[in-house]
């Protein structure tokens, strides 16, 4: 059996890295794949660049919104329209290393059906190497809600056993969202220790509002999990500290 692996990228003014990205994918080692880039309006090359390599590779589908809808909407999309055994998720400025499909595929028989991968952080022009997150071996509903240890960079979900899920189209915290959805129907996501991509930190990654963000993900817990007030409270000042830890660690 040669399982379909479907691939869903938003991409949103990223002509600097979008190619980078691309060649990534084209490299893996397994390459029964398909790829649906949703371009969210750019105003940018990233279209042009896109379709350059659509051209010569069919199981690149690219796919120009009409206008700015956000990441939700364009993965969204993405998971509307996969066909694969297998659905995985990759940014438009983020690098897999080549064996990222052919690994997940050897151990997600032997899981509940959803896996994550640890990565490496690098400068946005992959010099320098900022720090490495190890996932754990497992994680869990509850753990996911103190700390979401499950990047959109390195999730792989079995949808032939789990179904499609969909994010929430908020602004914030919508892979969350979606890992929280499969974590709801398993006992939990097994971690692949070894890392396997490279998350690219952006300097305005390290400058956002982090006020904002906060508010966000009281947000989140309250009007999308549905959490009380002091079970909210009680997972808010976890992340906090967990989201304090990991920035610092990457300003150093």
């Amino acid at each position: 059996m040669n399982p379909l692996v479907s691939i869903i990228t938003p991409c949103f003014n990223a002509e600097d890295f979008i190619a980078e990205t691309i060649l990534s994918v084209q490299n893996q080692s397994f390459t029964n794949w398909e790829w649906f880039i949703m371009d969210d309006f750019s105003s940018d090359s990233s279209v042009s660049i896109i379709a350059e390599y659509a051209k010569n590779d069919v199981r690149i589908k690219l796919l120009p919104l009409k206008k700015n809808a956000g990441a939700a909407v364009a993965r969204n999309m993405g998971i509307a329209l996969a066909k694969g055994n297998y659905m995985t998720f990759i940014d438009a400025d983020d690098v897999w290393s080549p064996r990222f499909l052919s690994e997940n595929i050897s151990r997600i028989t032997q899981s509940e059906g959803f896996l994550c991968a640890s990565y490496e952080m690098y400068d946005a022009t992959l010099n320098q190497k900022l720090g490495e997150l190890i996932v754990p071996q497992y994680a869990t509903y509850s753990a996911i809600l103190k700390t979401n240890t499950i990047s959109c960079l390195t999730a792989f979900i079995d949808i032939s056993r789990l179904g499609k899920e969909f994010m929430p189209e908020i602004k914030y915290r919508q892979d969350m969202g979606l890992w929280l959805k499969y974590l709801k129907k398993i006992n939990r996501v097994e971690g692949i220790q070894e890392s396997l991509a490279i998350y690219r930190i952006r300097k305005q990654s390290l400058s956002s509002n982090k006020v904002n963000l906060l508010k966000h993900q009281w947000t989140y817990y309250r009007n999308v999990e549905k959490l009380s007030v002091l079970s909210s409270g009680y997972y808010f000042s976890i992340w906090m500290f967990y989201g304090a830890k990991k920035y610092w660690m990457i300003k150093s």
